[in-house]
């Protein structure tokens, strides 16, 4: 089946039974459905259809004698089934044509309107919200909407119509956008291929976070940021961003506006060059987590994100870190399974940070590192380092407590653990290595390796004043 987007006007709605199967004692007809370039298939026996006809002759006044009469003899013959098939064609074909405007909800739901037609997919959001919107906003907890939901809604509201098609007031589009307004917790998941049966790829639709006014957390993943509108509208309350598998540059997401204005700088900040646009910074973001993206660089975009504190940048594909000076208030930063080979001057990017993971990376030395003195936590496992000397460079931070330097070729010099600790001097017994507390067999050790390096120093004092005699 070939991938479609979503038809940007409602177009002639068409049905035909393409096909059946047998199922054990009884026979499925393959219907699919077509609104335009979007297409899905839905499986349904003949007593399904009996059920939906008794439904719309209560309901609809449908006349009874639309529906082909059911049969017993000879139900799954061949030329039985055919004829079947056109009959039952015919049948959802006249219905389509008897109610062009609003369907009614059994034919909808019959047809799973709800999961693919927009119309359909409001309106059963709409009932859901209805039902118990309120009791989720009490709740406070994290709403789950699929991008084919939110660009269903978008359109809904792009559309001049009007907010209940149906006459149903449980699916008036106004309980949405009650809903969206007072929201504070969302979570958007998209989708790699098309959607169920269908043809639908979700990540070719465009969708509008502007209808959402109180958001402090949202969480997207599995979507591109080409279609994700309307982000910048939630600058002012935001507090958490988390966005996976959807970007590959940090500016995409942080300055969406950088696609019209070339040259643009951060409110409040100076700039020597003519700029085109002065962009709002996220006042109140603090946290932002871009992990498992195509992320190659931190890119000037940071400096709209003054107020961070803890920044995921993992599992991304960072050689160099740059601009996080911006950051004046970053606290814990993973910057974990990256292609970093070499990190200089840690401590004019990373400022007084507490917690820093490096794991997963190709680094061999760690002298960037020696200013880092508010370190209180630093992960170096699974990277290239196999010198132990190298630890020298972090043996005189203040605040370390836990290093984690597992699935290093050092790892496997004798006695490892108690040759590292030594470096941290009388600090030995405070630091937690590779997640497993300081022995006092360990520490005994610790205190004769440090008197055994005690004794050399002395020895090559003495023998360095000699020579100069």
């Amino acid at each position: 089946m070939e991938s479609a987007s979503f038809p940007e006007d409602v177009l002639e709605r068409k049905v035909c039974i393409v096909g059946s199967e047998p199922v054990e004692n009884y026979t499925v007809y393959i219907i699919e459905v077509s609104d335009g370039e979007h297409r899905w298939t839905v499986k349904h026996r003949y007593s399904d259809f009996h059920d939906l006809h008794e439904k719309l002759t209560a309901e609809k006044k449908v006349d009874r004698r639309l529906l082909p009469p059911k049969k017993m003899l000879g139900k799954n013959s061949k030329s039985l089934v055919e004829r079947r098939q056109k009959e039952l064609e015919l049948y959802l074909q006249t219905l389509l044509q008897q109610f062009p405007e609003a369907t009614p909800s059994p034919l909808a739901c019959f047809l799973h309107f709800h999961l693919y037609e927009i119309n359909g997919i409001t309106a059963a959001l709409a009932e859901e919200l209805f039902n118990k919107g309120e009791q989720l906003l009490q709740a406070g907890e994290v709403f789950s909407l699929y991008p084919l939901q939110l660009y269903s809604v978008s359109q809904q509201l792009r559309l001049a119509k009007p907010t209940c098609c149906s006459g149903d007031a449980k699916t008036d589009l106004g309980h949405i956008l009650d809903f969206t307004c007072r929201l504070r917790y969302l979570k958007v998941s998209g989708t790699r291929g098309p959607v169920g049966s269908s043809n639908i790829q979700e990540s070719s639709l465009p969708f509008d976070l502007s209808v959402f006014k109180s958001l402090l957390q949202i969480e997207i993943s599995e979507c591109s940021s080409l279609q994700i509108r309307g982000l910048s509208s939630l600058r002012s309350s935001l507090a958490t961003l988390s966005i996976h598998h959807s970007m590959e540059t940090m500016t995409s997401i942080l300055v969406p506006e950088s696609s019209e204005f070339s040259q643009w700088e951060a409110e409040g900040a100076e700039s020597g060059c003519p700029i085109t646009a002065v962009i709002p910074v996220w006042r109140n973001l603090t946290t932002l987590d871009m992990s498992h993206n195509g992320i190659s660089t931190i890119d000037s975009s940071v400096k709209l994100i003054p107020k961070v504190e803890f920044l995921d940048l993992s599992h991304n594909k960072l050689s160099t870190v740059e601009n996080l000076q911006h950051l004046y208030n970053l606290v814990h930063v993973d910057l974990s399974y990256n292609c970093l080979q070499v990190l200089e001057a840690a401590h004019t990017r990373l400022g007084n940070i507490k917690t820093l993971s490096l794991a997963g990376n190709q680094l061999q030395q760690l002298s960037g590192l020696t200013k880092l003195y508010s370190l209180v936590n630093l992960d170096l496992s699974h990277n290239q380092l196999d010198q132990l000397e190298e630890i020298r460079n972090i043996g005189s931070l203040p605040c370390l407590e836990k290093l984690n330097l597992s699935s290093n070729p050092m790892c496997i010099i004798p006695d490892y653990r108690t040759k590292v600790l030594a470096q941290f001097g009388d600090r030995a017994s405070e630091v937690c290595l590779d997640g497993q507390v300081t022995t006092e067999k360990e520490l005994d050790t610790v205190e004769v390796l440090k008197a055994i390096q005690k004794a050399k120093e002395v020895k090559d004092r003495m023998s360095s004043g000699d020579k100069k005699k």
